[in-house]
């Protein structure tokens, strides 16, 4: 710091208002505590009198939880189903899904046709539009149901993450 006059805030958040940086930083030692640069570019510049390891241990701590639920939320997991599955099934597979989109992670809803079930795609069709339309008070799909080859295949976004778009 080389500005003289600071604005001063103390360690319980009162503005001390303007004084020279040589009486800022007695203030801070009396205490036991750093006086910390919050906002260098202001004139005066604004000083905060507060303790700087724990400060900065506290910062490393909400960049870790930050960080964190980025991975948590980037997390993609996967439901499968048949065009054959019943309706127990279904409500297993739909439990699953709510929880996952609940915890704010997306769902890849898969329906996977065996054998000559690929003749009747309409069946796998009218399951996953089911399973879809249950799920849409937890979740938005981003788009509608694609078939590529022997799979259906549907993503749905959690409710918290579509509405923050």
């Amino acid at each position: 710091m080389k500005f003289s006059p600071v604005i001063v805030i103390d360690k319980d958040g009162k503005n001390l208002g303007q004084l020279p940086l040589q009486r800022a930083r007695d203030i801070a030692l009396e205490d036991g505590l750093d006086l910390v640069e919050i906002a260098p570019n202001n004139r005066p510049p604004v000083c905060r009198i507060m303790d700087f390891g724990k400060f900065k241990f506290e910062q490393k701590v909400k960049e870790k939880k930050q960080k964190k639920k980025q991975q948590k939320q980037s997390q993609t997991k996967e439901v499968r189903l048949s065009p054959s599955i019943q309706e127990h099934d279904i409500e297993t597979k739909f439990k699953a899904a709510t929880k996952f989109l609940d915890a704010g992670q997306k769902v890849n809803v898969k329906l996977e046709f065996k054998r000559r079930e690929l003749a009747h795609k309409d069946i796998g069709f009218d399951v996953m539009n089911r399973f879809v339309e249950r799920l849409k008070d937890h979740g938005t799909p981003l788009g509608k149901p694609k078939s590529e080859g022997k799979n259906i295949f549907c993503m749905i976004d959690p409710k918290e993450a579509a509405e923050t778009k």
